[in-house]
């Protein structure tokens, strides 16, 4: 009876530490907690009373290390999205409260994990589909099964979207394609006033696509360019996807994962959209996505083996366009080089020569062709977001500890009066872009003695500046991220290109509905969460450290790298950034729980 008594006392406390409005206790505001928060809380008693009741599940100590990692990461990101500042957690008396949902909230998510690898068994050891006809076809054609279904499925976002989605950065891409002045040359110092194209931007995207827009008007019109554009990123997206299908079904993968793998790729929203949307991220992350069937394949096959001829062209083809259509994708393959070696030793000559290679190659081109041609290179202030954001919330909160020798170094870099009015703590571009391109090295050393200053200073606003654009991708209760369905017309401007939607306005504001709505469904909505897809990819590392599975860890490396892009990148919680592990994870997911059969 006592322990009965205690397990009901904790249910209660754990849940209505979900429903209390801690920023109006930390304001002094009163009404802490409503009626419907009050009615929920007891609803959501009962369950998790009756979840510590009927629990079997043995606890071990990776998921208490998860539950405690994954209660931080909630319990930062709701401070950030309160008051964009981690003291509602630690000031004054909060920091009794801060323990209280800290405890309240692991025991929550450790009863989430126990049944969650209770069902996840269950779901291992059913028995696969039975067999039927659409079975027996899918089993004798399932990358064309799959290719039908997710093509049939995303043809009425073709056809509402027609001809394309259209979002700031490839519309101003289009335009420096027809060398129109964009705000890009004034990022870095133009090496021609004549060539308004920059490489901010892939070059090698920028004239994709609009190439694609003077094949159209040769054809038909504008608008058909565009569409040639989606068309074909759209069935290359399509065919990747489809052939992961096919991939897995050639490692035994049971049918009970593929088929509502092939739905999560036709029905949730993400796919489809961006397969219309013009963005660069798309042909990276379906690239990002080939490489990591690439490593796998690398991995089963390569350990003690010589490296095919087949297998270094391949890898050379996919890291050449990794790095043509991302300008940090020659990072990724940088980074990865490493672990390969470390993988498979036989082979590592092979592996540093062809690195070598594709590095040399792409340096050429990027720092040696696209000057050769007038074209403006990226400027370092893409890779200072971090700094920019702590020097911006440093003149926010402690500008009076700020000597005018300070402020000179700043302002040498950076405009003060501009970033000190318009400091967005989600969102780095609104001070990234006052970066004076004229700055010398001198210039750029002295501010970064004055950042260091503020550092050994004040290194809880530092944090606070870091934390507040990045919590986003590491807590899934952020869900405003954004899907591009908007129309967006400055390439309109002047006659430039002839872009324009149909009249199908009720059936885009249905599709773009769902999207946003797909965002905030239980459970559902989490497969293309990037807080939760980053808590997945932490599961994961732990599932093959605990298993002692130490080659397969080659194979969430890229998606690991990917992530590190996104907390160094300029915005919080931007889902574009985040695709290529967003996209990938459900193939790296059911092939990791899939090993012990690949084996067999």
């Amino acid at each position: 009876m006592k322990k009965k008594l205690l397990n009901i006392l904790i249910a209660v406390l754990s849940s209505f530490s979900l429903f209390i409005n801690y920023k109006n206790i930390y304001l002094n505001k009163g009404n802490f907690i409503n009626l419907n928060g009050i009615i929920i809380a007891l609803i959501f008693s009962i369950i998790l009373y009756l979840f510590i009741k009927n629990n079997k599940e043995k606890i071990t100590k990776e998921d208490i290390i998860l539950t405690g990692l994954f209660s931080i990461f909630l319990l930062v990101g709701q401070s950030y999205r309160s008051i964009s500042s981690l003291s509602i957690l630690f000031k004054n008396f909060m920091f009794i409260f801060t323990i209280y949902r800290f405890l309240s909230l692991s025991l929550i998510l450790l009863y989430i994990i126990l049944y969650t690898k209770k069902v996840i068994k269950y779901y291992l050891n059913k028995k696969d589909f039975k067999e039927n006809k659409f079975i027996k076809l899918f089993n004798k054609h399932p990358f064309l099964i799959s290719l039908i279904i997710i093509i049939l499925c995303w043809s009425i976002y073709y056809i509402a979207f027609y001809p394309a989605v259209l979002s700031p950065d490839p519309s101003n891409q289009i335009k420096q394609f027809f060398n129109v002045k964009t705000k890009y040359v004034n990022y870095s110092v133009q090496i021609n006033p004549n060539v308004n194209i920059t490489n901010h931007h892939p070059v090698f995207h920028t004239m994709l696509l609009g190439s694609c827009i003077k094949l159209g008007r040769l054809i038909l019109n504008d608008n058909f360019g565009l569409f040639i554009y989606t068309f074909i990123q759209g069935l290359f997206l399509a065919i990747t996807l489809a052939y992961t299908i096919n991939f897995l079904k050639k490692r035994k993968v049971q049918n009970k994962f593929l088929i509502p793998l092939i739905f999560i790729y036709a029905l949730v929203p993400s796919f489809p959209f961006y397969a219309i949307n013009t963005n660069k991220d798309v042909y990276y992350t379906t690239l990002v996505i080939l490489l990591i069937m690439f490593i796998i394949n690398f991995i089963e096959k390569y350990k003690s083996t010589n490296w095919s001829l087949k297998s270094i062209i391949l890898f050379f083809i996919l890291s050449i366009f990794i790095c043509l259509f991302r300008n940090n994708g020659v990072f990724l393959i940088i980074l990865l080089v490493p672990f390969l070696c470390l993988f498979s030793r036989k082979n590592i000559k092979k592996i540093i020569v062809i690195t070598f290679i594709i590095t040399s190659l792409y340096l050429s081109y990027s720092k040696i062709l696209l000057p050769k041609l007038g074209i403006t290179g990226t400027s370092i202030r893409e890779a200072l977001s971090i700094p920019f954001q702590q020097t911006a919330r440093l003149i926010q909160y402690h500008e009076d500890s700020l000597s005018e020798n300070d402020k000179k170094n700043i302002s040498k870099v950076l405009d003060y009066e501009a970033i000190k009015k318009n400091y967005n703590p989600v969102l780095s571009d609104p001070v990234k872009n006052t970066f004076n391109k004229y700055a010398t090295k001198k210039d750029l050393t002295n501010y970064f003695k004055t950042w260091f200053n503020g550092l050994i200073s004040y290194p809880f606003t530092y944090i606070d500046a870091t934390l507040n654009n990045i919590y986003g991708f590491f807590d899934p209760s952020d869900i405003h991220w954004y899907i591009y369905f908007k129309y967006y017309d400055p390439i309109t401007d002047n006659n430039l290109v002839d872009y324009h939607y149909n009249n199908l306005e009720g059936l885009r504001n249905f599709l773009s509905s769902y999207a946003y709505a797909f965002r905030a469904i239980p459970v559902l909505g989490l497969i293309v969460s990037p807080g939760f897809n980053t808590w997945l990819l932490i599961v994961l590392l732990v599932y093959l450290i605990k298993n002692k599975k130490y080659d397969y860890l080659v194979i969430l490396l890229p998606l690991y790298f990917s992530l590190l892009f996104c907390v160094l990148g300029p915005a919080n919680n931007y889902y574009r950034y985040a695709m290529p592990y967003i996209f990938s994870m459900p193939l790296v997911t059911i092939y990791l729980l899939n090993i012990k059969r690949v084996k067999e």
